[in-house]
């Protein structure tokens, strides 16, 4: 079936325009989507398309500035954003969710033909984040530890069992500033704020805290699979 004349003449033009002209007729069109108007949407499919499989950073830019509210408005609604923000603030999550996003449409070479998929999959891409976060605390929660006599040592217990957890989470930590973070963060329940407060001598910086229980979080998950089975199995790494 043929194109309708005017949808035809928009597919034409959309070629000279400026990823700036795209993001402003996009918005537009996010703006009728969200009251249900009618609406064509091939300026937004058009911006994503120049920033996913051109790999256009100006177009990638503008669908980070046109969709991040739609973003921090799924995440407030999210029923884990309380649990997931006590771990982080807001704009970690949605710059994770555009970040998954991104490496899966331009890994999978992924094409949307209308807004709503679009909008979809961003989303399902932030929920994914927020789980897989949430996921890596929980795993790291469950190993409980006694602080080391000293930095970098195994707790002293009785139990060879405990040695054995904290010789499994061991490898997974570099130095002995990681495992002693874990111990104040997941031992103690203190958050970062609170760290420095408590330890100015050990930590002075919210923001190395911060990016650093992000990178331990990371690798744990990285690891998750291989942790719960060696825990499960009582074997170490």
């Amino acid at each position: 079936m043929q194109e309708p004349l005017n949808v035809a003449s928009e597919r034409s033009s959309l070629g000279a325009m400026s990823a700036w002209e795209l993001a402003e007729q996009c918005e537009q069109e996010m703006s009728h989507f969200r009251w249900e108007d009618p609406s064509s949407d091939l300026y937004a499919v058009e911006l994503f398309r120049r920033a996913t499989s051109h790999g256009d950073q100006e177009a990638w830019a503008e669908v980070q500035h046109c969709f991040g509210e739609s973003v921090r408005s799924w995440l407030r609604q999210h029923p884990n954003r309380e649990a997931a923000c006590h771990l982080d603030n807001e704009e970690h999550y949605v710059a994770l969710a555009f970040e998954r996003f991104w490496q899966a449409t331009t890994s999978q070479k992924l094409e949307f033909g209308q807004l709503s998929a679009v909008l979809l999959y961003l989303r399902a891409c932030l929920n994914g984040v927020m789980v897989d976060t949430l996921r890596a605390y929980s795993q790291l929660k469950k190993i409980s530890l006694e602080e080391p006599d000293e930095p970098g040592k195994p707790p002293v217990k009785d139990s060879t069992e405990s040695d054995e957890v904290w010789e499994l989470l061991k490898a997974l930590l570099l130095n002995e500033r990681e495992q002693r973070l874990v111990y104040l963060l997941y031992r103690c329940g203190l958050g970062p704020r609170e760290i420095v407060h408590c330890y100015p001598q050990e930590w002075s910086d919210v923001q190395e805290i911060t990016r650093l229980r992000r990178t331990i979080l990371e690798r744990v998950l990285g690891n998750a699979n291989q942790l719960r089975w060696q825990l499960n199995h009582g074997e170490q790494v």
